[in-house]
Order: C-alpha cells, then sequence, then structure tokens
C-alpha cells in the first residue's frame, strides 16, 4: 500500500510538471544619454509620437494622448502594426507604462511596459525600457517562432533599436 502511494505521488508530481505552463519573461534595457532628463524626456513623452524616435515605427495615432485609457495604434515600417493602451503617465516622474492589446508581429502575449527617464552622472540621463510579457504561444510545445526565446529575442531587439537611435538623436549624432 504504501509503494503505490509514493508511486501515486510521484506520478502526480511529474503530471502537474509536465502540464505547467508558460513562465512571465521579463527584459529591461537602459541607455545612458549625454543629455538632460527634461531634454530627454521631452522626445518621449508625447504617448502619440513614438516615430519620432523609434525607427521601426512609419506612423502613430492615439484615441486620448497621454490620457490613461488612450489606446496608440503603430504602424510599422515594412507593414504590420501594433495596438497599445496607456495605463499610467507621470509627466513628474518621467514615466509611462502601457500594455500591448494586439501585439500584431510581436511574438508576446500578456504584454505590459513601463519607460522612464532619470538623472545619471553629470548631465546625462539614464532611460529605462522594461517590460513583463509571456510568449506568443501559451501551450507546452510553442512553434520556434513564438517560444520563450523568441518573445524575448522580439522585445529585446525592439528595446535596443529604439533606444539606440533615441541616444543618437538627443545627442545630436
Amino acid at each position: 500500500m504504501r509503494k503505490t502511494l509514493i508511486a501515486a505521488t510521484l506520478l502526480c508530481a511529474v503530471t502537474a510538471a509536465w502540464a505547467h505552463g508558460p513562465t512571465r519573461q521579463k527584459v529591461a534595457e537602459t541607455v545612458t544619454i549625454a543629455a538632460p532628463p527634461e531634454a530627454v524626456w521631452d522626445r518621449l513623452k508625447d504617448f502619440a509620437a513614438l516615430q519620432t524616435w523609434h525607427p521601426a515605427v512609419e506612423s502613430s495615432q492615439t484615441t486620448a494622448g497621454n490620457e490613461i485609457g488612450s489606446v496608440r495604434t503603430l504602424n510599422l515600417k515594412g507593414g504590420g502594426k501594433i495596438v497599445e493602451e496607456l495605463t499610467r503617465y507621470s509627466a513628474e516622474e518621467h514615466r509611462l507604462a502601457y500594455k500591448m492589446t494586439d501585439p500584431g508581429p510581436v511574438p508576446v502575449t500578456n504584454y505590459s511596459s513601463t519607460l522612464s527617464v532619470g538623472p545619471g552622472d553629470g548631465n546625462t540621463t539614464v532611460v529605462e525600457w522594461k517590460a513583463g510579457f509571456y510568449r506568443g504561444d501559451p501551450n507546452n510545445n510553442p512553434a520556434p517562432e513564438r517560444n520563450d526565446d523568441a518573445a524575448i529575442a522580439a522585445v529585446t531587439g525592439i528595446y535596443k533599436a529604439g533606444l539606440d537611435n533615441l541616444k543618437k538623436l538627443a545627442e545630436g549624432k
């Protein structure tokens, strides 16, 4: 009887491990910019103007500017679109947060992100862009283009491209 109980317990534990779904992934990228925080925030503060500093965005429109609940549609260069909703905005803290309601070509689900601007050493600014999300396919054996690695690579690539270009623009290079 005892052996049967132990075997049943082990079987349940193994089955539960196999049934475990995806885990929340996180990405955080930062850049230090040789410009004052106010000047950098001026480039980022408009939720409707991502195309002015992110090289992958052709255009964007919002339903209510920087008001919480505003919906932003990003039209990507080369086609595709992403839809996002502003969930937090603080001009005083130089911070905004949003979630993707339609990730379009980005292989993620339940994506939420924060973009913040703060002082660095001297007359520099540190910009941090971070997110939490799940892979695009929540099943146990996702296709390679929709698994955890693909999701992390996509978000990291978006952030690095944007922050690198923001640095170049803000520093006048």
